[in-house]
């Protein structure tokens, strides 16, 4: 005689599938953050234009009522605060809201935060593919249709293909032809920020990437911000950022800008120049005092992962403490090619990877190039506190966002090189996942704000925005010095 397998008590009667699908890591992460009595009185601190940003889009979630949304406005007029409480009100209310951004550092500002596109699965080649790999029947895809708001900081930074592969997704898994499919969409950031890197690409190329040439971008609600709350502090120094952001500001013979001499790094010659501006940098380091939680949120900011290597290195000696070196192992997909290329490929440092020879010190700062576990913290861009070194092993903690203080324990893995990056042989490189960070490009520091800057910029800006972006790090004058190779930018 047949019986059914609930006659055997094997499983709860009550116990669904959905109910399964509820305990996912991702979905646990989300409904377990907490809103605090001080999260909430941030919203009674909004000033008059957050406010009526904020009225706007509660107003659209709680009508249940589409809405997509642009929220534009200058470095220190109160976004990511916006952003905030946005999210705050929405979480306190027992919904779902989803915190995401272009770059690790903003998003590590956001309570939840994540990467965008680790977030939807949006492909990292969006050139090839625009499908989101997130299927209907999924955890992530219920979390997403649950979610009453989905927040996306430093958009203008992506390309629109990434944006309307957003736009997609949300129409397939909600059924729905409306932007978005229908749900609240908080797109937001700064155009005068670096926008997308189109690799290699025309100039033709690189402006039709941008957001504002989506068909999107006339059917989005535009909210703007205007009152800049770093203006106290240094008005002067901000005015000179508007204008150099808007390119109005006055140039010289090839467009040249004229810097204040009172943020200049004297030059006499380059190795003499970099050392002062270490020094003003990160003076406990050159100077051998105890080292203190200050110095991570300073930083030197250049244009190239060659300069940034160059100041690295240059630091991670005058760090104090026992140095220790690891050596990546490199593998060619074709194993034919492996005693051909094994000397040149030690040589390479790719976009994105570690180098062949990686030197830490305890307590030295690095920077994940990996997702490893999202969910716990350890994201492409996490910024990490080195505790101790063993051979297999890099024991550090986090040194920002909402895992702050965590223990992470990371390993080497294999990593390859960016599909259109051009070398003679195809290769995986197997090392532990990270940089030193006390130096790092201008454009993966967009979103942080610092307490001293310094910028080396051995040769010019070559992108629409570093300079601004360099700049604005800072919220007065007072903490930022320049160094600038004279050589590269004489006006003859």
């Amino acid at each position: 005689m047949e019986k059914s397998i609930r006659s055997y008590n094997f499983v709860p009667p009550n116990l669904s599938y959905n109910n399964v699908e509820d305990l996912t890591r991702e979905l646990r992460a989300e409904k377990s953050i907490l809103v605090t009595p001080y999260d909430l009185s941030g919203i009674d601190m909004l000033n008059e234009k957050q406010k009526q940003a904020f009225k706007v889009i509660t107003e659209r979630i709680y009508s249940r009522k589409s809405g997509a949304f642009f929220i534009d406005g200058l470095g220190g007029t109160g976004k990511t605060f916006l952003y905030r409480n946005l999210l705050v009100d929405v979480r306190s209310k027992g919904f779902l809201a989803l915190a995401t951004a272009t770059s690790r550092i903003a998003a590590s500002i956001l309570l939840g935060g994540r990467i965008a596109h680790s977030r939807f699965k949006i492909p990292i080649d969006i050139s090839k593919s625009t499908i989101c790999r997130i299927s209907k029947q999924t955890s992530l895809a219920t979390m997403i249709r649950e979610a009453k708001l989905i927040i996306w900081d430093e958009a203008p930074m992506s390309k629109k293909t990434a944006i309307e592969a957003l736009d997609d997704l949300l129409k397939d898994l909600m059924d729905s032809t409306q932007i978005f499919g229908g749900k609240i969409v908080v797109l937001g950031g700064d155009f005068r920020q670096t926008l997308p890197v189109v690799r290699k690409g025309a100039k033709s190329q690189v402006i039709n990437a941008y957001l504002i040439n989506s068909l999107i971008w006339d059917k989005l609600e535009k909210l703007n911000l205007s009152e800049n709350m770093r203006a106290r502090l240094d008005p002067a120094f901000i005015e000179f950022l508007l204008k150099i952001g808007d390119g109005t500001i006055d140039t010289e013979a090839n467009d040249l800008v004229k810097i204040p001499p009172s943020i200049l790094v004297p030059y006499t010659n380059e190795s003499d120049a970099l050392q002062k501006l270490i020094q003003m940098v990160y003076p406990e380091i050159t100077n051998g005092s105890q080292i203190s939680s200050s110095f991570l949120n300073r930083a030197i900011l250049t244009t190239k992962n060659p300069f940034v290597d160059e100041i690295n290195n240059a630091l991670i000696d005058r760090y104090p403490g026992e140095a220790v070196e690891y050596l990546s192992y490199e593998e060619t997909l074709n194993e034919n090619h492996q005693a051909k290329y094994i000397d040149l490929l030690n040589t390479l440092t790719p976009s994105g990877l570690p180098p062949h020879r990686l030197v830490l010190k305890p307590n030295a700062s690095i920077i994940l190039l990996r997702n490893l576990d999202p969910t716990e913290g350890l994201c492409n861009g996490t910024r990490l506190t080195i505790k101790f070194l063993s051979k297999n092993i890099i024991h550090a903690t986090i040194s920002f966002g909402d895992f702050s203080g965590k223990d992470v324990f990371i390993h080497r893995i294999p990593m390859q090189p960016p599909a259109d990056d051009q070398y003679p042989v195809s290769y995986k490189r197997i090392q532990f996942p990270v940089r030193l960070c006390f130096a790092m490009i201008i454009n993966k520091a967009q979103g942080q704000t610092l307490d001293f800057v310094g910028i080396y910029l051995k040769e010019p800006v070559f992108s629409h925005g570093q300079l601004y972006v360099a700049l604005s790090r800072a919220k007065i004058a007072s903490v930022v010095r320049i160094l600038i190779k004279p050589a590269y930018f004489s006006p003859h």
